[in-house]
């Protein structure tokens, strides 16, 4: 988070013109929306949006998978719907496929949760090409597109961490990507659940709890092929490694180790990093996230000693409560345990 997001200091202030064009040109697109000249389109399955309204990384993807875990034990047939960013191919793709194809989180979505995933440039395409190709699907996951109308939504999971909504402006003078009140659009439902994934409530509006855990390393070759032991961090406390991550936060890795008490030669790199050159030093021992993990095959020379640290979320009891609650009126044939 840059500085000036905190706080309404002079650099927001110079800034606050262009969050006001930013204010502008959204406003633009819901009204084409509202008066009919896009489209909003409604799938034959409710569609749940989870999304942050703040830029960067706010704990989208592992409450997406903490979600999709939820929805698999309570035996709910689920796909997930995404843009695919960063990736490197057009049109409709369905898992499994490569990070190229899909893009680095759909890929470590679909590895993790083994959920039906497709990208697309429209999330309403992915959505028909995943029905098509699983028709027994009761309910798709949209990820992120809190600010994107075109797919009608049920309900929302806005996630939040301990940054809260910043200063309260939007991009670029602050860290908001929408509205901080908007009305749902024709055709969307406005219903929607807050959760917090730092384990503290960082705005005034009532949510549920999350905390993320960060719990054992495993080796990187063990990771892709699902098979293997790793280690309990708590084991590897006083040993040296060199910790790599490209995250919007990559301290936020780096502090999780460093509390269980690895010592750390940190390498952060941009969010998205595509690792055409690896930043470590031949033979180094490192730890690495799942989300980079996806761009190092095991083979690669230079990822023998690559091990890979899962995020999880644990979210507190009540959450699934409000969850089955929404889902009973979304799925009326559904029968909870």
């Amino acid at each position: 988070m840059k500085p000036w997001w905190t706080q309404r200091g002079p650099l927001a202030w110079l800034l606050r013109p262009v969050s006001m064009l930013y204010r502008l040109l959204s406003g633009l697109d819901r009204w084409r929306f509202r008066v009919g000249l896009a489209r909003i389109e409604r799938l034959p399955v409710p569609v749940l949006v989870v999304g942050n309204w703040i830029a960067g990384g706010a704990g989208k993807t592992p409450t997406l998978l903490a979600l999709l875990s939820l929805l698999q034990r309570w035996g709910i047939q689920a796909g997930v719907v995404s843009r695919g960013y960063g990736r490197q191919s057009r049109g409709v793709v369905l898992a499994p496929a490569g990070s190229a194809e899909l893009g680095d989180e759909p890929l470590l979505i679909h590895r993790r949760s083994g959920a039906p995933l497709a990208v697309a440039e429209r999330r309403a395409d992915a959505g028909r090409a995943l029905i098509a190709a699983h028709p027994g699907l009761q309910i798709l996951i949209s990820d992120d597109g809190l600010q994107h109308h075109a797919l009608a939504r049920d309900l929302s999971l806005w996630v939040f961490d301990r940054r809260g909504l910043g200063n309260g402006w939007l991009l670029p003078a602050g860290p908001l990507r929408q509205d901080r009140e908007q009305p749902p659009l024709p055709g969307s439902s406005a219903r929607h659940l807050v959760l917090y994934s730092d384990a503290l409530r960082s705005t005034p509006m009532p949510g549920f709890l999350a905390q993320r855990h960060l719990q054992q390393a495993i080796p990187l070759a063990d990771w892709w092929s699902g098979h293997g032991q790793g280690r309990a961090l708590s084991s590897m406390a006083g040993e040296r490694w060199h910790a790599c991550a490209g995250l919007a936060e990559p301290q936020r890795f780096f502090g999780a180790l460093q509390a269980q008490g690895l010592l750390l030669q940190t390498l952060p790199l941009p969010d998205h990093a595509d690792f055409h050159h690896l930043p470590w030093p031949p033979g180094a021992a490192v730890l690495v996230t799942e989300k980079d993990a996806v761009k190092l095959p095991a083979e690669r020379p230079g990822c023998e000693k690559v091990w890979v640290v899962p995020l999880d979320l644990l979210i507190e009891p009540a959450f699934e409560a409000a969850l089955k609650s929404e889902l009973k009126a979304l799925l009326p044939l559904w029968t909870p345990d």
